[in-house]
């Protein structure tokens, strides 16, 4: 929840808002004071003035790492990968009590204030369904605890995977922590009353580990954010933007390689690749290596509003979706967003995967394989060639992207609601 931003507090916030549309009294618990690794304070203004937020301390061992570290707490926080390769031995120590003490995540230290505080909840009012939604997964163990007291109907919504998480094999675990860590998955899924994701290969990878899944739940984009983004495509640089942390694992080697090659040849002349959010050191060392970083422009984490001007005023935007084994079901919530501005889209990722599927049925741009530099040239030769006539490629139609707004992910969730509480 606000003040906290990215994408996951975005999910929550399509809830938090759609779900009084349909009869569905929301209250929320979360933390009182967290550790985010990214602030939008301007988030406040999308809940509700119904919605009640209640909050509770949490252990914070992220706090804690960054006082060993002499660094804030924000810079602290794993952006979504792990460096194997870490030097100092308070990284290398602080991986391998995040992966066999802090289970099934460093957010555990808020179970027992959130489930003291919902149980409390629970019984000064009759609530006719819980829903917890992450990761972190933490909040599932919550919510199990909670659900087991009570037998209160409970969605699991979980927009990624647990054990099949990308970075999971990076995480030093013992086999004992391994164990425990599939356990605790295996109970959430086959415990919680229904199981929520957000894509349909993902779907079946918790419903072949036992979970009663209900329908795929989109991240989603909000209509209201479109309605006066007035921006054209910029006609002073031919811009390939990128918005989002740019993790180490998504680095997309082989568009560098073919960006390099298109400059080499001169066929880029005003070309400004621009990455909005945090870019992994891994990231800025290719494009040095390539001669690229000359013509990168990186912007810092901006709001939400701003992210989404800076993908209007590009001529292609960029997806990187990293290697690992359930990648199939990888739809990052930024893709929708794309889609909404209406701008071609290159993705780097699985040709065969949920969001190459999304982009083919809306015509809104390619997904090339990681290693395909030569189609990576053709492509990206043919946007620049489009954009410097003066007609630059249009992405998806936003008439066309109703079924993925928000307001029907929240009615599905509604639907879902209504289902487990018999109502």
């Amino acid at each position: 929840m606000p003040p906290a931003g990215g994408p996951a507090v975005q999910r929550i916030l399509q809830f938090v808002e759609g779900l009084p549309r349909h009869d569905w009294q929301v209250d929320v618990l979360t933390v009182q004071a967290g550790a985010y690794p990214t602030t939008d304070p301007d988030l406040h203004t999308v809940v509700p003035p119904s919605v009640t937020v209640y909050r509770t301390p949490a252990l914070d061992p992220y706090a804690l790492y960054a006082r060993l570290k002499g660094t804030s707490t924000k810079d602290a926080l794993p952006a979504g990968s792990f460096d194997p390769n870490a030097a100092s031995w308070i990284e290398r120590l602080a991986r391998w009590v995040r992966a066999n003490v802090f289970l099934p995540d460093a957010r555990i230290g808020w179970w027992p204030f959130a489930v003291l505080r919902g149980l409390w909840l629970l019984r000064r009012q009759r609530y006719d369904a819980v829903l917890t939604t992450g990761a972190p997964h933490s909040v599932h163990c919550i919510g199990h605890t909670l659900h087991s007291c009570r037998g209160t109907p409970w969605v699991a919504d979980l927009h990624d995977p647990w054990t099949d998480i990308g970075f999971y094999d990076e995480l030093p675990h013992t086999d004992f922590a391994r164990r425990l860590d599939a356990a605790l998955e295996r109970r959430v899924l086959q415990t919680a009353t229904r199981v929520t994701t957000v894509s349909p290969s993902w779907q079946q990878l918790f419903a072949s580990k036992g979970a009663t899944v209900g329908p795929v739940i989109e991240n989603g984009f909000d209509p209201v954010d479109f309605r006066a983004l007035d921006v054209r495509v910029r006609r002073d640089r031919f811009v390939i933007s990128h918005v989002g942390t740019l993790y180490a694992n998504r680095n997309p080697v082989a568009l560098w390689d073919a960006l390099a090659a298109l400059r080499t040849r001169g066929a880029l002349p005003t070309l400004e690749l621009q990455l909005v959010g945090r870019v992994a050191p891994v990231v800025e060392q290719a494009l040095r290596k390539r001669e690229l970083w000359d013509c990168t422009t990186v912007v810092p984490f901006v709001p939400h509003h701003k992210a989404l001007r800076y993908m209007a005023e590009s001529a292609l935007l960029l997806l990187c979706i990293e290697p690992f084994q359930a990648d199939a079901g990888m739809i990052t919530s930024k893709l929708y967003e794309y889609l909404a501005t209406e701008r071609p889209i290159i993705g780097v990722g699985p040709p065969d995967g949920d969001a190459a599927a999304l982009l083919d049925q809306h015509s809104a741009g390619t997904m090339i394989a990681r290693t395909d530099a030569d189609t990576a040239e053709q492509i990206l030769q043919t946007h620049h060639d489009a954009w410097a006539a003066g007609t630059p490629a249009s992405g998806a139609q936003r008439t066309a992207l109703t079924a993925h707004a928000r307001p029907r992910q929240s009615q599905r969730m509604a639907q879902v609601l209504n289902a487990i509480a018999k109502r």
